[in-house]
Formats: structure tokens, C-alpha cells, sequence
């Protein structure tokens, strides 16, 4: 018997089983990028592939270096039935703290595709509510290829921010780090105060306003 799920694995076996599924359904992955950093948005794709046009390649982007990633992400984008990318600022972060808000840009990239489809696996041990069925997919980007590819779009498109706000400000290493918490970039914040950029809720930079007080806000700005 065909396997109507092969199109969409990658190495160990997945087996939906929240709904019932069916060869030829239209599947969208979903994955996230930037629930660890201490500056902006977490970054969301959800992607549809095209069984048609397969992308060889695709695994969880960490695993790829920037220059794989950069030529897979274009191969996604020209070749996939639809993509989209979506995100949650830090003001959403705060407020809503970073669980919820990577659920509400989840939700956003999928509105965001420009085409129906029938069902969403993401990346992760939950999921959020869609206006259509899903299912979550522990180390879905190892499993999944339509995970895999929405977790390079997100990695790319977030990665390209923070080269962006690096030439901003230069001071805090953006470019190398990515907004992470690493010494370097804990070290630029105890020395320049928190931008407006990063999230008050995060404790390092939480801790910045109590020692500094809020005019660190403004501190880091050229």
C-alpha cells in the first residue's frame, strides 16, 4: 500500500493522529523563531510544499549553516504551493509572555497564506488554535518536511532583522548573536541600558530598568 504521509517525513516515522487524514490533504508547517532572545519579535512561517517540486535539503535550520539556509529558503519561496510568515512583537511579548505570543504569530502566518489548506502540523508538544484541524509535532523539524522548511524561512527572515538592527546599533553585536542571551550581549546591556527593541518581561533585561531606571531605554541609541 502507498505510504500517503511519505511526501511529508523526513527521518523518524510520524503518524498523525488528532483527525483523520488523507492522501491528497493540503498540509501547512509551522515552526518559530526567537523565543530565547532578549530582543525583538518572535518570528513565525507556515508553509504549504508542492509534492511536484520536492526541496532536497530540508532539515531543522539550526543545523544548517547561514549559507544553506539563505539557498533553501529561496527554493522554498519559488517552489512551494504557498508561504507566509508571521510575528509577535516585544509589546505582544510582554503583555502576553512569550508562550502565547509565539502561538498569536503562529496563527498570523497561517492566516497569512494566500491558499486554503486542510490541516497544520507544528513543530512543538502543542498547538494553537487554527480555523482548521492540526496537530503538534515534537522535533517536528527533524520530521516533517513542511515544518522543516517554515523553520528556515522564520530562522532567515529573523536572522536578516537582527543584521538590520546590528547597523542601528553597532554596540550591542546583533549581527553575531542574534539577540541571545550570550556574556557579550549581557554585557552591552549592563553597559548601554536596554533599547526599545528589547522585552522589559525577559529578566535580564528587566533587571537593567531596576538598576538603571527607565531612561536605559534610550541609552543604546546612536
Amino acid at each position: 500500500m502507498t505510504d500517503p504521509f511519505a511526501e511529508y517525513r523526513l527521518a523518524e516515522p510520524f503518524y498523525p493522529s488528532a483527525f483523520a487524514w488523507r492522501a491528497g490533504m493540503r498540509l501547512a508547517g509551522v515552526d518559530e523563531v526567537g523565543r530565547g532572545p532578549l530582543v525583538g519579535a518572535v518570528v513565525t512561517a507556515a508553509v504549504v510544499l508542492d509534492p511536484a517540486r520536492p526541496i532536497d535539503g530540508l532539515a531543522d535550520s539550526k543545523k544548517l549553516t547561514p549559507a544553506r539556509r539563505e539557498r533553501l529558503a529561496t527554493a522554498i519561496r519559488e517552489r512551494a504551493l504557498g508561504w507566509a510568515l508571521g510575528r509577535a512583537e516585544p509589546d505582544e511579548i510582554d503583555r502576553l509572555n512569550i508562550y502565547h505570543a509565539t502561538h498569536l504569530a503562529m496563527v498570523r502566518a497561517v492566516e497569512a497564506l494566500t491558499i486554503d489548506v486542510d490541516a497544520v502540523l507544528v513543530d512543538g508538544n502543542r498547538s494553537p488554535t487554527f480555523a482548521c484541524p492540526s496537530e503538534p509535532v515534537v522535533k517536528g523539524d527533524g520530521r516533517v518536511p513542511a515544518i522543516a522548511a517554515a523553520s528556515i524561512l522564520a530562522k532567515v527572515a529573523r536572522d536578516a532583522e537582527m543584521v538590520v538592527l546590528h547597523r542601528r546599533y553597532p554596540r550591542y553585536g546583533f549581527d553575531r548573536h542574534k539577540g541571545y542571551p550570550t556574556a557579550a550581549h549581557l554585557a552591552a546591556l549592563r553597559e548601554h541600558g536596554p533599547l526599545a527593541e528589547h522585552r522589559r518581561s525577559f529578566a535580564p533585561v528587566a533587571a537593567c530598568y531596576e538598576s538603571q531606571g527607565p531612561e536605559s531605554q534610550e541609552s543604546g541609541r546612536d
